[in-house]
């Protein structure tokens, strides 16, 4: 896409980021860093957060912080110590990027297994909504915050086998799209969403083994678009769903 942010687009913003430590996570939480943002690396491996930290401070990057949480188990208590040491470090929260998420099984629902459909929905879905919910006092401390869901095709229309990962994606979008009517004419909060489409990680090659990787585009090809969607320059889009694979060289998004 043509957009081409300014090397200082996110300077002086705290952004949060979910899954940081791999795939779209990573990029992205490297790139937001790049562009003079600091970034709150949450993930479930220490071991990764600690090399993206480790790669933004080598590059000259703001500092970023670190949040060891497995989504899957977090629950109120674990998330309100985060939201208090971020206002004791940081007061406020400019972005949030809710890209975490797992695949699951891709079989038939009836053949799905219970705990694992609890599994997925709990880290695709209800730590979704804790998160944003408990966060929004310091997201209301912002003068320009961005809260931006990652979703996919089948969250957007539920298909065949892709169980409780395509229902837990329609979920955060039904969400997603609630949160920005709530914050329409009440909250400078900007919110929406973003299909990345098929992109070279570890999920897609998870869920199609057979596909050649080669034929995907990178994580690096959508930074553009996110940039753009968590920085200052989006701030007239709200409530709206951007598809990476059918955007190309503008900037139109549709409802």
């Amino acid at each position: 896409m043509s957009y081409e942010p300014a090397p200082d687009l996110l300077k002086n913003r705290i952004v949060l980021v979910t899954g940081a430590g791999d795939g779209i996570g990573r990029t992205a939480a490297l790139t937001f860093a790049r562009h003079r943002a600091t970034v709150i690396l949450l993930g479930r491996t220490v071991e990764k957060l600690e090399q993206v930290y480790d790669d933004i401070v080598a590059a000259n990057g703001p500092e970023p912080g670190i949040v060891p949480m497995d989504l899957e188990k977090a629950g109120q208590a674990e998330i309100n110590e985060l939201v208090q040491a971020l206002i004791e470090n940081y007061g406020r929260l400019d972005g949030l990027l809710h890209n975490a998420s797992i695949l699951g099984e891709r079989v038939p629902f009836d053949h799905y297994s219970i705990e694992q459909w609890q599994r997925v929905m709990q880290v695709n879905c209800t730590a979704v909504f804790m998160l944003t919910r408990l966060l929004m006092p310091l997201l209301r401390e912002s003068d320009d915050a961005r809260v931006l869901f990652t979703s996919s095709s089948v969250g957007e229309t539920p298909r065949a086998y892709w169980g409780a990962y395509a229902v837990s994606k329609y979920a955060m979008e039904g969400f997603a799209k609630l949160m920005a009517d709530e914050l329409e004419n009440t909250s400078t909060i900007r919110v929406n969403i973003l299909n990345p489409g098929g992109t070279r990680t570890a999920m897609r090659a998870k869920a199609y083994p057979a596909e050649d990787p080669n034929t995907l585009k990178t994580p690096d090809a959508l930074m553009p678009l996110y940039l753009y969607l968590m920085g200052p320059d989006s701030r007239e889009e709200h409530g709206r769903t951007f598809r990476a694979d059918q955007i190309g060289d503008s900037l139109l998004s549709e409802e």
